[in-house]
C-alpha cells in the first residue's frame, strides 16, 4: 500500500511540472543513404576483371561467358579505367596492368601496325587508342607508348582530315564525319600538345574544335549531333553520352591550355544537356546499349565529366553524378559485384556484356566519394 501511494505522489509531481509545456515533438531518425566509397571503388574494379579479363589474352572479353574478346575500341576505353584507378591509388597491381593490357594489345592488333585496314576499318576505332597511350605515356613516362601514339596520330590525320571542307572523316570511305572522331582527335591533339609543346597539335585541336562547333553543336542549348553526312543537316536527333563527354574533354583542354573562356562554357552547356535533357526526371542518364557496344558510352562521359568538375573546379555537378554512381551501385549484382548500363534497375544476373557493365566503374575510378570507408 505504501510502495502504491509513492507511486502516485510520483506521478503528481511529474504532471504538475508539465502543466504549461509542450511536449518536444517527435523526430523520426532515418539511416542516411549508404554512398560508395574508395573500398567500393577498388572492389568494382576486381569483380569486373574478374568476370570480364582475359589474363591469357590481357585484353577483356565481351561478356560473362568468356568466350570472344570484345570490340577493338572498347578495350582502350578499359585501359583508361585502369590508368584512373592507378592514378587513383598508385597501387602496383593497377600499374602492372597498365603495361599488361598494352602487351594483349599489341600482339592482338599487328602491333600497332596503324597501316593494317583489317585490323583497323575506321577512324575513331584508331583514336580511341591514340588517346590512351598518350595518357600511358603520362602516367608511366613509357616512350614506346609516346611515339605508338604519335604515329597513330600522323596516320589518322593524313588519311581522315578533310583540308577543304574541314573536319574528319569517320570511315575510309571519307562520306560521313562523325563526332566520335571529331572530338576525340581534339583530345588527342591537346594531350600530345600537353606531352610535346609542338604547337602543331594545339592549332589542329583549334581547327577540328572549330569545326564541330560550328557543325556538331547546338550552341542554343548544348547537344552534339551525332554525325554529318555530306550537305545534309547535322543528325541532332540521336543523343549519345560519349559525344557530350568527348565535346566537354575536347573544351576543358583546351581552356586550359588557352584560358579563353568561350571553351569554358561549351563544356558547360554540354554537361547542362546531358543532366537536363538526356537524364530522367531523378538526374539518371540514360541506359544506353541494349546488348551492342553502346554500354561503354557512359564509361567515356565519366572521365571527361569529371575532368570538367574537377580541373575547371565546376563543383555544381558533384551531387548529380554522385547520386549516378549511388543508384547503379546500389543496384549492382551482390553476388558478383558487377554493374550495369541501367542503374535504375537490379543488374541482370545472367550473361551480361563487359560494354554495359563498365561505366559505374569508370565513375568510381574518377569521383571522389562523399566518404572515404
Amino acid at each position: 500500500m505504501r510502495k502504491i501511494t509513492t507511486l502516485v505522489l510520483t506521478l503528481i509531481i511529474l504532471i504538475s511540472g508539465c502543466e504549461g509545456k509542450e511536449p518536444p515533438p517527435f523526430i523520426p531518425s532515418f539511416p542516411p543513404k549508404k554512398t560508395f566509397t574508395e573500398v567500393d571503388a577498388t572492389n568494382s574494379l576486381v569483380s569486373f576483371n574478374q568476370y570480364y579479363y582475359s589474363t591469357k589474352d590481357k585484353l577483356y572479353f565481351a561478356t560473362t561467358e568468356q568466350k570472344n574478346i570484345g570490340a577493338i575500341w572498347t578495350q582502350a576505353i578499359f585501359w583508361d579505367i585502369i590508368m584512373d584507378a592507378y592514378k587513383r591509388t598508385e597501387e602496383t597491381r593497377w600499374r602492372e596492368m597498365i603495361d599488361e593490357i598494352y602487351e594483349g594489345a599489341y600482339n592482338r592488333y599487328d602491333r600497332f601496325n596503324w597501316e593494317n585496314k583489317v585490323v583497323w576499318f575506321i577512324y575513331d576505332d584508331m583514336m580511341w587508342w591514340i588517346i590512351s597511350l598518350a595518357r600511358a605515356y603520362e602516367i608511366t613516362g613509357n616512350e614506346i607508348y609516346l611515339n605508338t601514339s604519335i604515329d597513330g596520330y600522323k596516320r589518322v590525320w593524313r588519311d581522315s582530315y578533310d583540308p577543304v571542307g574541314g573536319g574528319m572523316y569517320w570511315s575510309f570511305n571519307h562520306d560521313v564525319k562523325n563526332a566520335c572522331i571529331n572530338y576525340p582527335t581534339a583530345i588527342a591533339s591537346m594531350l600530345l600538345y600537353r606531352i610535346t609543346n609542338d604547337t602543331m597539335y594545339l592549332e589542329n585541336a583549334r581547327k577540328i574544335y572549330a569545326w564541330s562547333r560550328a557543325n556538331l553543336f547546338e550552341n542554343r542549348t548544348g547537344r552534339i549531333a551525332d554525325h554529318k553526312n555530306g550537305n545534309n543537316p547535322a543528325a541532332f536527333g540521336e543523343n549519345y553520352t560519349y559525344n557530350q563527354g568527348t565535346c566537354i574533354g575536347s573544351a576543358v583542354l583546351l581552356f586550359k591550355a588557352t584560358n579563353d573562356s568561350v571553351y569554358l562554357q561549351d563544356a558547360i552547356l554540354a554537361a547542362n544537356f546531358t543532366k537536363n535533357r538526356m537524364s530522367d526526371s531523378n538526374g539518371i542518364l540514360p541506359a544506353e546499349g541494349d546488348w551492342n557496344e553502346q554500354g561503354v558510352l557512359k564509361s567515356i562521359f565519366a572521365h571527361y565529366m569529371m575532368q570538367l568538375i574537377i580541373d575547371c573546379e565546376q563543383t555544381q555537378y558533384l551531387g548529380w553524378i554522385h547520386n549516378n554512381i549511388n543508384v547503379g551501385w546500389r543496384n549492382r549484382d551482390k553476388k558478383r559485384g558487377l554493374t550495369h548500363r541501367d542503374y535504375n534497375s537490379p543488374c541482370p544476373t545472367g550473361n551480361i556484356q563487359s560494354y554495359e557493365s563498365s561505366s559505374i566503374v569508370a565513375f568510381m575510378q574518377v569521383c571522389p566519394p562523399e566518404q572515404k570507408n
